[in-house]
């Protein structure tokens, strides 16, 4: 940790604030330590820390104050609402200041997401530190400066009083931010990673409830469907012939099994702690940390797995127990080459038509391809392919402009389906001519049924859509998770007219049971 000992800039009070209902400032805080945490919610790594400082939070709540300066990386980032939504989906607790144009970022000379400043309870920046995985050393820093100013009678031992965004608009909806969808028509069912709420739903393909499966509560907890606990599951795969779903439990860095045979659930992979080992490796599979595995496909016997947390594309062999590196150095970028060479930006989606794996790159705002072949390559198939090349651009190839796509799939007609999520619209590729178009959306957050772009419709105002992020086709429909709405919607392919589903029944976890 870098140990400096500065004036620590005076936070703005004419910006805007959540989680509190006034602007703090540091000259009201003094007598307190305060960390300043410099994030952008996009970002894998801004997400990791925040176990870390609710850990802090809890342990030194009565002398600590965590403030988070909210500098955006993407347009769609510095809009209060989405930020607001961000918060609830993520379940901050400490007060969120929203860094106009990056003027706190630039006063407090931070250079990268997320950087930590520690400021003492006289008002000095004493310490700084960029990445994750740094609770020990802030740990004992804290712990250190609180005897040191309590010897001095400096500190001020009172909690702060914050009226919290989840207090103003408590979540009561039957999903919460559901971060994926799974249809399968064989057997005419829809599996819904309802991650906010910490479990998977069940349905038929209309929304008839099957079942629920997990407690609500997050946590990692093997058993019966009643008992099991996942932590913001994401992406899965199913196995039809033995009945099996995968799962990847994000926040729990695991792969879980759902057997509907037995209605059992099991850790399949990963020890329930992050990784931080970003070098290729391999390993058995309950032995193996993994780092925020976020989506799955299955081929044959293999998993082939999206690690958004290290910026690879891994496989597990589900015969052998051994999950490995499959793509990718651990590098935060966009390049193209041999697998072992290639680098990827917070991969958060994958599919595939058997030829090739496609993976939805969001932190490049691109989408890349791996072609499953014995010299596996990766080349980009539309997007910018830089880290800071975004945008909404209809075009070929890397002409094309995406905005932290989080979901792709792969139709029957030489077409991938894009969830642009940061666009609020569902874009299409043809994997022949690399032409990538906006097939749904108006580009405006918001719920609104209806059809596609049209002559009637030329800017797409007939949908709406909130950073969706999941999608599967069964059929003749195509199935959307749509977080911030916490909604399913499904497209019927033929008049590409959207509907939202509804599920009878179904309650939110803390509210009721489905009969």
């Amino acid at each position: 940790m870098q140990r400096d000992r500065v004036r620590a800039p005076e936070l703005p009070q004419n910006y805007s604030w959540l989680n509190s209902d006034r602007p703090l400032s540091l000259k009201a805080l003094r007598g307190r330590v305060v960390i300043l945490d410099f994030w952008t919610y996009c970002c894998i790594n801004c997400l990791h820390v925040l176990p870390d400082l609710k850990y802090l939070e809890q342990k030194y709540k009565d002398c600590l104050t965590v403030i988070g300066v909210h500098s955006a990386k993407f347009d769609h980032e510095k809009q209060v609402e989405n930020v607001r939504q961000a918060i609830l989906r993520y379940d901050i607790e400490h007060p969120i200041l929203l860094d106009q144009d990056f003027n706190v970022w630039q006063q407090y000379a931070v250079r990268a997401w997320p950087t930590l400043m520690v400021i003492d309870p006289t008002g000095y920046v004493v310490g700084s530190v960029s990445g994750e995985g740094h609770r020990q050393a802030l740990d004992q820093l804290i712990e250190q400066m609180i005897q040191e100013h309590r010897q001095k009678g400096t500190v001020n031992f009172e909690q702060l009083s914050l009226v919290l965004e989840k207090e103003r608009s408590p979540l009561t909806t039957p999903l919460a931010f559901p971060g994926k969808v799974l249809a399968d028509e064989t057997s005419d069912t829809l599996f819904i990673a309802d991650s906010g709420h910490h479990r998977l739903v069940v349905t038929r393909l209309d929304g008839a409830v099957k079942h629920t499966i997990g407690t609500g509560t997050a946590g990692l907890q093997d058993g019966s469907f009643t008992d099991a606990q996942f932590a913001s599951p994401q992406g899965m795969a199913w196995d039809a012939e033995t009945q099996i779903l995968y799962v990847a439990d994000t926040e729990n860095h695991a792969i879980r099994q759902v057997n509907f045979r037995q209605q059992t659930v099991r850790t399949l992979a990963g020890t329930g702690e992050q990784s931080r080992n970003i070098r290729p490796h391999a390993g058995m599979a309950l032995n193996t940390a993994l780092n925020s595995p976020w989506d799955l496909v299955k081929l044959s016997n293999h998993l082939f797995i999206v690690m958004a947390g290290s910026h690879q594309i891994w496989q597990m062999n589900l015969e052998s127990g051994i999950v490995s590196t499959y793509a990718g150095t651990g590098a935060e970028s966009c390049v193209d080459g041999l697998v072992n060479d290639a680098v990827f930006a917070q991969p958060s989606g994958i599919t595939t038509d058997g030829q090739e794996l496609y993976v939805a790159d969001s932190e490049s705002s691109s989408i890349r391809a791996i072609a499953l072949a014995e010299m596996p390559k990766v080349r980009t198939v539309c997007g910018s392919g830089e880290l800071f090349g975004f945008g909404d651009v209809n075009g070929q190839g890397t002409e094309a402009r995406l905005q932290h796509c989080l979901g792709v799939e792969c139709g029957t007609d030489g077409q991938l389906w894009i969830a642009d999520t940061y666009n609020h619209k569902i874009k299409q590729v043809n994997l022949k001519t690399g032409f990538c178009r906006t097939v749904l959306g108006s580009g405006v957050a918001g719920l609104r049924d209806g059809g596609a772009i049209s002559e009637r419709y030329p800017q797409g105002v007939a949908t709406q859509f909130s950073e969706p992020s999941g999608l599967s086709l069964a059929g003749n429909f195509l199935y959307i998770a749509d977080p911030n709405n916490h909604t399913i919607r499904r497209v019927a392919l033929d008049t590409l007219t959207v509907s939202t589903l509804s599920f009878a029944g179904l309650c939110a976890p803390n509210i009721c049971f489905p009969n």
